[in-house]
């Protein structure tokens, strides 16, 4: 017995020792921006390991409807050697979606120019994140202008992978136009406008097509069809049976490191 529990007290002794091997460095400042607003909000955290190099990162966006949320580590991608980025952006309606949209762009530009302070690896970066924040990665992939107003190549991401984001006009959006939730729309603010053949792979993942907010599901499965259709060989989408919008994102991580591991092998 007293062995077992000298051997326990030494595991416990590793895994802290382990879990001292990540910092937090939270409140960065991304932006250039000088109003009130953006500098409250325009922040990020970063979760990174202090004895490695070459790391893949992992660009976090929130949800919250892009009404209301703020940045987060998830605790899935922690202690697996990912640099982890969690990015707060201006909220509607105190700020119109183009506003929004450049402040993500402005943050991925920030990722690209700082992150191998950090450990990063900017061959290496994936945008990802659940509902509004997968929302904001589909139109940093598929709308490459949002990235080029700050001199960053869209098609430089490794993967894009959004939980559950809304492929269609976000309904917040339409909102703020007069325009009912179930009124669907497809203009410049949808990523399908903007379907290509020639983005880096997109991985889509959404829970239960019956479960699912405002036929989440369906939008995707429609856009992973336009992508095939164009001509683009790497656009995967999964249904998490059982799953209702909020419940997928735990499972979602396993997709997510999958693509991850497989593309760093076959890099």
């Amino acid at each position: 017995m007293k062995q077992l529990i000298i051997i326990t007290a030494l595991q416990l002794v590793t895994i802290a020792i382990g879990a001292q091997n990540y910092r937090t460095e939270t409140d960065i400042s991304y932006t250039v921006k000088t109003d009130s607003y953006a500098k409250e909000r325009l922040m990020l955290d970063i979760y990174h390991p202090t004895d490695r190099t070459g790391c893949t990162v992992i660009v976090w966006f929130h949800g919250g409807g892009l009404e209301g949320g703020n940045k987060e580590i998830p605790r899935q991608l922690r202690n697996k050697g990912y640099v982890v980025v969690g990015v707060n952006y201006r909220l509607l309606p105190k700020v119109k979606i183009d506003d929004t949209l450049d402040d993500s762009a402005e943050a991925i530009a920030w990722i690209f120019n700082n992150i191998s302070k950090y450990g990063g690896d900017t061959k290496k970066v994936v945008i990802t994140g659940h509902s509004a924040g997968g929302y904001i990665g589909m139109l940093m992939c598929l709308n490459k202008t949002w990235l080029s107003r700050y001199g960053i190549n869209a098609d430089d991401v490794m993967l894009y992978a959004p939980f559950s984001g809304q492929a269609i006009t976000h309904y917040n959006v339409r909102k703020m136009n007069g325009i009912q939730p179930l009124q669907p729309v497809i203009d410049q603010y949808a990523p399908l406008y903007w379907v290509r053949k020639d983005c880096p792979p997109l991985v889509l993942i959404c829970g239960d097509r019956e479960l699912e907010l405002y036929g989440r599901y369906d939008e995707n499965q429609y856009l992973a069809r336009m992508m095939k259709l164009t001509g683009h060989k790497q656009t995967y989408l999964y249904e998490l049976d059982g799953y209702d919008h909020g419940d997928m994102v735990a499972p979602a991580f396993h997709i997510l490191e999958s693509h991850i591991n497989r593309i760093l092998k076959n890099k």
